[in-house]
């Protein structure tokens, strides 16, 4: 009969998440691993099997808990214009509070090459659908009230906001003018 283990997973997950979102897959390290988490190399690697395993167990658990913030937004009473307002600024807001500006740990997996497998690739697009899903639903109510222009489809008018919505996130990395990235966020919603 082996040891029971004498850490708590979820935690060691998310700890495990914030040094990959912070450091991305290539630059951590089994040693950042075993310090974020409290484990020593043998119960990770028997807790988690690799590294990879475990990059691919925090994505999963970022599927979970990293659009519920998102996902709230857009879910609010309101107008249409003013939910995907408030998602965009959102963003900009998180983006430019973070000394580390982390981005979204979705797109960093999905542009990451070095971590990136077909199984990666599925946990990030599985998390952009479900954003395209919702925001589609958003764009189907605001051409149904008139509130949105109805020259597109509501599929092809998600996926342009949620372009331009990525976009964002992946400026919000690189970009301390605040103006740069709401102009960004009004020249969307203008064309929408």
């Amino acid at each position: 009969m082996g040891r029971p283990r004498e850490f708590d997973n979820t935690a060691a997950v998310d700890a495990a998440m914030e040094v990959f979102w912070r450091k991305g897959y290539e630059a951590t390290t089994t040693q950042d691993l075993c310090e974020s988490t409290g484990l020593g190399r043998g119960s990770l690697y028997n807790a988690f099997g690799s590294k990879h395993q475990l990059y691919e167990t925090a994505l999963r658990r970022y599927s979970v808990v990293g659009p519920q913030g998102q996902l709230e937004i857009l879910e609010r009473p309101g107008s249409v214009k003013d939910r995907l307002r408030a998602l965009m600024l959102w963003c900009v807001d998180v983006d430019m509070a973070d000394p580390e500006r982390k981005g979204c740990l979705a797109i960093n997996a999905a542009v990451d090459s070095a971590g990136r497998t077909t199984e990666i690739a599925e946990l990030a697009h599985k998390q952009f659908v479900r954003l395209e899903q919702t925001i589609c639903h958003l764009m189907a109510v605001g051409q149904s009230t008139g509130e949105l222009s109805a020259e597109r489809s509501p599929l092809q008018a998600a996926r342009f906001f949620q372009s331009a919505y990525y976009g964002l996130r992946v400026l919000g990395k690189v970009t301390d003018d605040r103006a740069a990235l709401l102009d960004v966020i009004e020249g969307t919603l203008s064309a929408l």
